[in-house]
């Protein structure tokens, strides 16, 4: 993993801000004219409600104007990365558990308290495109990053285009996985989130034994000591993480399959395992190369670094009318 002192060049261009927004953390870091990303710094998000988007809008505006200092200068341009269901070009949040908003046009939000441009990205997807273009995917012309923690999303590239799909693209989490099974946040019932998670390990092994874990980490380490209810939950969950992946791995045959996400911190307690699976369940096309993530928990703050970056190199450079 990338310590948070050694985050990535990004190489010359327009000095930016960079947010990341989380369900308990936002994160924030300003990148220099040289491509130096500074360390990112933390503050907590905003409680979920009605009015959780304008809090991240005046909590970012703050932020943007602290970073402007360090900097010694206005920034050229705000990345931010979203939770939830996120369409890019538009800069809308479509929807967000987490945070509880609906169909909220963060660009006009936000151009009532800053005077630059706003790149919006989704978070998986920024860290997908992270990861793709500076860590563990790189030079691969298609690939999937899987990030598995409270939740379960991948980013999607294929032939070197991330793919969005309107927003929705990516949500594997939500793909059913085990008919019938256990409930899901978003009304289904067996899907790959409610199965596999890193919460939902935690929360299946505390109801089949009545006993409370500090999370999947530690059910993790029960298994690995022979505890055979943990041995079930983990299992099951990767199962699960096997079936699903082996379907997205048919249909668009990526070079690389990154694992991301506070999970993905099992090492090859989770990556052998897999791997094992995929190569019985994925027989008809080449079973891809499974690592772990290597910019750690500040992916997602270098993908919305790099949605900055380019929304800036698309305005100096716009493409010639046809």
């Amino acid at each position: 993993m990338t310590p948070r002192d050694a985050l990535p060049s990004l190489g010359d261009g327009h000095p930016v801000v960079a947010i990341d927004v989380g369900g308990t953390t936002m994160k924030v870091t300003s990148v220099s004219a040289d491509g130096t990303m500074s360390p990112p710094r933390r503050v907590p998000s905003p409680p979920p409600g009605p009015g959780s988007a304008d809090e991240v809008v005046r909590i970012a505006t703050a932020l943007v104007h602290e970073e402007a200092e360090r900097l010694g200068a206005p920034p050229a341009a705000l990345g931010i990365a979203l939770p939830g269901v996120v369409v890019e070009d538009q800069a809308l949040g479509v929807y967000s558990e987490n945070l509880e908003w609906r169909d909220v046009d963060f660009r006009a939000a936000f151009a009532r308290t800053l005077d630059l441009p706003i790149a919006v990205a989704h978070d998986v997807r920024a860290a997908g495109a992270a990861e793709t273009r500076l860590g563990a995917a790189r030079g691969a012309s298609t690939a999937l990053v899987l990030a598995i923690g409270t939740g379960i999303a991948t980013s999607v590239q294929v032939d070197g285009r991330l793919h969005v799909g309107r927003g929705y693209a990516g949500e594997i989490g939500h793909a059913v996985v085990v008919p019938g099974g256990e409930p899901c946040v978003c009304g289904n019932r067996g899907c790959l989130e409610a199965t596999a998670s890193a919460e939902a390990i935690r929360r299946r092994y505390e109801r089949d034994t009545g006993t409370e874990v500090s999370g999947s980490k530690e059910v993790f380490a029960r298994a690995a000591a022979g505890d055979p209810v943990a041995v079930a939950v983990r299992d099951s969950a990767f199962d699960a993480l096997a079936l699903g992946l082996s379907h997205a791995i048919t249909l668009i045959v990526p070079d690389v399959v990154v694992l991301a996400g506070g999970l993905s911190e099992a090492g090859d307690a989770l990556v052998v395992p897999l791997a094992q699976r995929l190569e019985s369940l994925v027989r008809y096309g080449p079973v891809p190369r499974l690592v772990r993530a290597t910019l750690g928990e500040d992916a997602g703050l270098v993908g919305a670094a790099l949605a900055a970056r380019d929304a800036l190199a698309a305005q100096d450079d716009p493409q010639p009318s046809r």
